[in-house]
């Protein structure tokens, strides 16, 4: 099964819409203020609260501290982190050993071949190929055939898409969010449509 994350909570009614849709995962963007969905820790703190169990929470981070990431992995805040910068191999292995046991994806801009070569050796748990920060916009699919290990799918995917994404490159898992959005909120009819298309048998 095809899993699915939906990133960008940023009220308490996106909780509520994640909680009745059962999403596999869902994100939060954390100091990154350049995103109207961006988060303080403590804002993420209140939202998780209400979080279903069976959700896993994904914090996204954009070239964070080690110490702000490990904290909230360690305190059980987030049970992913999901790096979106300049982190390198470095950084990953510091943030292992500060936070031990805890899990780790690394999101790569897909733009060349060479791209690919890069998540193909990234020490990350798992690897999320992506057009850009949020864009809400695919890169070229084609690429995708390059990566020789399990992937998350990011970037200009819809309730619409999710179908062909799945039935063409066959990703480990989903990552939408302006996907789900009317007016750059979460819509809760988009996100029960997003979820069902990724659980359809094909």
């Amino acid at each position: 099964m095809t899993r699915i994350k939906i990133c960008g909570l940023y009220r308490h009614q996106d909780i509520e819409y994640v909680n009745e849709a059962k999403p596999d995962y869902c994100g939060f963007i954390i100091n990154f203020p350049r995103s109207h969905r961006n988060l303080t820790p403590e804002q993420v703190r209140a939202l998780r609260a209400g979080l279903a169990p069976e959700i896993t929470p994904v914090g996204v981070f954009v070239d964070s501290s080690v110490e702000t990431v490990a904290a909230l992995l360690n305190d059980g805040i987030i049970g992913v982190a999901q790096l979106h910068g300049h982190e390198d191999e470095a950084f990953i292995a510091a943030l292992r050993s500060a936070a031990p046991g805890c899990t780790v994806w690394k999101a790569f801009k897909v733009r060349t071949p060479a791209d690919l070569e890069a998540a193909n050796a990234s020490s990350a748990d798992m690897v999320l190929l992506d057009n850009g920060y949020g864009t809400g916009a695919a890169f070229d699919w084609s690429l995708a055939g390059g990566v020789q290990r399990p992937y998350i799918l990011a970037g200009g995917l819809t309730p619409e898409n999710i179908h062909e994404a799945i039935q063409k490159l066959h990703p480990w898992g989903l990552d939408i969010s302006s996907g789900v959005e009317t007016d750059k909120q979460k819509d809760f009819t988009k996100i029960l449509a997003a979820v069902a298309a990724a659980r359809a048998e094909l």
